[in-house]
């Protein structure tokens, strides 16, 4: 099931070598364009025919209501209801630490002040299908609110029963969560980013899905903030050497492969006995698995054994990957993070797994995925707040600088740039 690649000889050019996901080579770009298209034109009538279509549930309201939502978190057994408290204290003192203030520079004579001001409207899209994420509604509610935002709405596919579960409605009340939706998929993210008769517009839109929610995110993109980085199916690099338990280390392959299909589950190891090991291991933790078809569908594409020489190359492979989660579990980490160049988030050390990072870290586990972790981070403050600068410019500040934009305006043949400037210097 874990396809081994012996890389040992290959010095360079991973990309061409490593493969990826079937999903990431051939998206559904035109199914999903249509979805979008759907909800664009009707609005809350498509999102009820879809809902139907797809999760097989005739909605009568989109909306759950208050009183359901604050039912929910009273009922919810009190060991989970305090385990995603103690999240959301972690979650939100770690943003707290990301919080910048205004600031002001003097140049030339002329005062620049930043100024940072909260969207107003975020939705936050948490998966459904055969698992639920209350964790992820506070990965993404909870940074919204540290950076400011007035409205936060959320959207979530529903249960057979047509509900919502009461682990997600807890989390929505525990995050404040202004309105919550019983709407999932493609036609969610478009509900947010056009708005319709029940579900507010949003003016930025986070949070993970798979592969059609990806694919709609960027579709549109023209009219609603998405953050860069592309947050869909799971992804996992575990580094891992003779110094760890090798159940520990194929455990962590199986964590993120886990969410389902089309993710992606490396382990790469320069110790021969763990990589000859590793898939026997896997086979008898998966017959053990309650997730066990949603696990070897992503495995069966997307898990790999690597064989590298060494942690210099571990390394260099993985930063082709670009993974989403990364694990080093070696003793003497500190040499190797060095290294890391592409990653969504980084977790060091034998006891380090990244389901940590899922849960109670702080920082979001909304991280960059597909890739795209080569240039983009994870969910941070900054995605829900914009820069201003103000520029302050008096008299002295335009006679020191006035011949400069008079020079560049000239060189770019724009002649009122260029008066602006000569008739405040009393030149003209």
């Amino acid at each position: 099931m874990l396809k081994l690649l012996d890389l040992r000889n290959i010095d360079g050019g991973y990309l061409a070598v490593l493969p990826r996901p079937k999903s990431a080579a051939t998206p559904p770009i035109e199914a999903v364009r249509t979805i979008v298209e759907e909800v664009r034109e009707r609005g809350d009538q498509a999102l009820i025919e879809l809902t139907k279509r797809f999760d097989k549930v005739d909605l009568v309201a989109l909306e759950v209501d208050r009183e359901a939502i604050e039912a929910a978190y009273n009922r919810l057994d009190p060991s989970l209801r305090k385990a995603l408290e103690v999240a959301s204290l972690a979650i939100e003192r770690y943003y707290r630490s990301e919080i910048h203030e205004d600031r002001t520079i003097t140049q030339n004579h002329m005062v620049i002040h930043q100024i940072t001001r909260a969207v107003d409207v975020v939705g936050c899209y948490v998966p459904g299908g055969k698992a639920r994420y209350p964790s992820s509604v506070l990965m993404s509610a909870i940074p919204a609110r540290v950076a400011g935002v007035e409205k936060v709405i959320l959207c979530s596919p529903p249960m057979a029963d047509g509900n919502l579960d009461d682990g997600t409605l807890a989390a929505a009340h525990i995050a404040k969560v202004d309105h919550v939706y019983k709407v999932g998929g493609a036609q969610a993210i478009a509900a947010m980013a056009y708005g319709t008769d029940s579900i507010m517009k949003a003016d930025v839109i986070v949070g993970p899905g798979n592969v059609y929610v990806s694919q709609a995110k960027r579709l549109v993109s023209d009219v609603v903030g998405i953050p860069m980085s592309y947050a869909g199916p799971s992804e996992v690099v575990v580094i891992a050497d003779s110094t760890v338990d090798p159940e520990w280390a194929v455990m962590d392959v199986i964590v993120q492969a886990e969410h389902g299909p089309d993710g992606l589950a490396w382990l790469v190891t320069w110790d021969e006995e763990l990589a000859s090991k590793a898939d026997g291991i896997c086979e008898e933790i998966l017959m053990r698995s309650p997730r066990h078809s949603e696990t070897v569908t992503t495995l069966q594409d997307g898990g790999f054994i690597a064989l590298v020489r060494d942690p210099r190359q571990a390394m260099d492979v993985s930063n082709a990957i670009a993974p989403e989660h990364l694990e080093i579990l070696v003793d003497d980490y500190g040499d190797i993070l060095p290294l890391v160049k592409n990653a969504g988030a980084v977790f060091l050390g034998r006891h380090a797994p990244a389901s940590v990072g899922d849960y109670l870290a702080g920082p979001s586990h909304v991280l960059p995925t597909n890739g795209t972790a080569k240039f983009a981070s994870a969910l941070s403050l900054v995605d829900f707040q914009k820069r201003i600068h103000a520029v302050e410019v008096g008299r002295s500040a335009m006679d020191l600088i006035g011949d400069a934009l008079q020079e560049i305006a000239a060189a770019e043949g724009l002649w009122a740039h260029g008066q602006s400037a000569k008739i405040r210097m009393g030149q003209e």
